[in-house]
């Protein structure tokens, strides 16, 4: 998984926790819905200036999102670490 991918788990999660929309968020965000769908897809990489406005919707400081997005890259390669050493 990379870091990309890590992120968009992290807002989207985020997100749904606010029943928030897509919609929404990226109303709130001044960012396109579709650009939204495009981030939590992992098909986008965030500009600083993304994360800071998409933190501000959500509530939750930019440094959370980051490290949490770097948890979840974490926690994904030992899942797969596990795997490949359970065979």
């Amino acid at each position: 998984m990379d870091i990309e991918q890590a992120f968009g788990i992290v807002i989207k999660k985020y997100r749904l926790e606010r029943s928030m929309s897509q919609e929404k968020l990226a109303f709130g965000s001044d960012l396109d819905r579709t650009f939204i769908s495009l981030l939590e897809r992992g098909k986008r990489k965030p500009t600083i200036n993304t994360l800071f406005s998409i933190s501000n919707v959500l509530e939750v400081k930019p440094y959370k999102i980051v490290k949490n997005s770097k948890r979840c890259r974490e926690s994904f390669a030992e899942k797969i670490k596990f795997k490949l050493t359970a065979y």
